[in-house]
């Protein structure tokens, strides 16, 4: 089959290594080209095979996840998925895996029916998918990825907006994207911040710990019930769905309202609910169109909706079904995102 993905296995693991190879090849478009035992095995068949992508387990001998992956990326820069188990040490790793260049990650939870890797080929799928396309991949590769060809919104003229609360959305190279965000942000907003980034259970107190390190503003996991504080950022609880309400916040097991477990779309509509166009809305680098449908009603309303554009997206899924969707007031790079923030909340 020709334009198959051809991924690189690197796992200590004996039967992962075959679970994962049978798992990946379950679709015609991926072929495992090799496996590696440990990571300086893998940096070595990444050298020469160069594959397409990598999936990188993270304790391995003789070199770990880690230290291959920082390998990796001083030399081939080839994308890198983890392989990554469910728990409190196995998260901050993650997330630090994700800061050296990682482009995402697959949970590896053995020992839960409902999580366990074993159920999710097509996530396994898409994840391989977006990472063997990013931007970080390698020169020749990325010189092939056209532009996207989505209408702008016109240039805007709002200089401020009477907003109650900011709303940011994220997944795929969204930790990443939302610790330059946040650490461009003032000590101090005059309204409160609500992240939904999709992330299993276990991995947003991690995340909110290691985003509070950088950023000027306090972030932390939103608690259930919690009354939202103006200049405080909440992450919401991963593998759950978080709602505002007039009382505070509530956070709830997925009925059937989103594949995404914290759901944009869920938090959005809430905030839609709640204070209508006193929204500033912000997407970030993600998979999928989560979020798209209630920006698109939001932007209706009235609300100011920010979209990070393709050049400096991960993955280029979410911000670009917003604008596809007319849900979008403006496109910026990341990097000017904070500034434009900062200029329409008047701080």
């Amino acid at each position: 089959m020709t334009n198959q993905i051809r991924v690189l296995v690197v796992d200590d693991s004996t039967f992962m290594r075959g679970a994962l190879v049978r798992m990946i090849e379950k679709a015609p478009r991926f072929k495992v080209i090799d496996v590696a035992v440990n990571g300086e095995e893998g940096v070595k068949k990444a050298a020469e095979l160069k594959p397409d992508v990598i999936t990188m387990d993270v304790e391995m001998p003789v070199m770990n996840g880690i230290e291959a992956l920082k390998a990796i990326m001083a030399t081939n820069k080839t994308p890198v998925v983890m392989v990554s188990t469910l728990t409190e040490a196995g998260a901050a790793t993650t997330l630090q895996a994700l800061e050296l260049g990682a482009v995402d990650f697959i949970p590896k939870a053995l020992n839960d029916k409902d999580k366990n890797i074993f159920k999710g080929a097509e996530e396994i799928h898409a994840k391989l998918a977006a990472a063997a396309g990013v931007a970080n991949g390698r020169a020749e590769k990325v010189a092939q990825l056209p532009p996207v060809k989505v209408a702008l919104p016109n240039p805007s003229t709002v200089t401020r907006v009477n907003a109650k609360i900011v709303l940011i959305g994220s997944s795929t190279g969204g930790p990443k994207a939302l610790q330059t965000l946040l650490a461009q942000f003032p000590p101090s907003l005059p309204v409160p911040v609500v992240i939904a980034q999709h992330m299993p259970a276990d991995f947003t107190l991690a995340l909110a710990k290691r985003l509070d390190e950088g950023a000027p503003p306090t972030v932390v996991e939103a608690k259930p019930g919690e009354t939202l504080l103006p200049g405080k950022i909440y992450v919401a609880p991963g593998g759950k769905h978080l709602r505002l309400t007039a009382t505070g916040v509530t956070i709830d097991e997925d009925r059937g309202e989103s594949p995404y477990k914290p759901s944009v779309d869920v938090l959005a509509e809430s905030a839609r609910q709640l204070f209508g166009k006193q929204v500033l809305g912000i997407m970030l680098t993600g998979m999928g169109a989560d979020g798209a449908k209630e920006f698109k009603r939001l932007h209706d309303l009235g609300a100011y909706l920010i979209a990070q554009d393709q050049a400096s997206s991960v993955v280029y899924g979410m911000p670009k079904a917003v604008l596809e969707q007319g849900g979008a007031s403006e496109v910026l790079p990341l990097e000017r995102i904070a500034a434009r923030v900062r200029a329409l909340l008047g701080v």
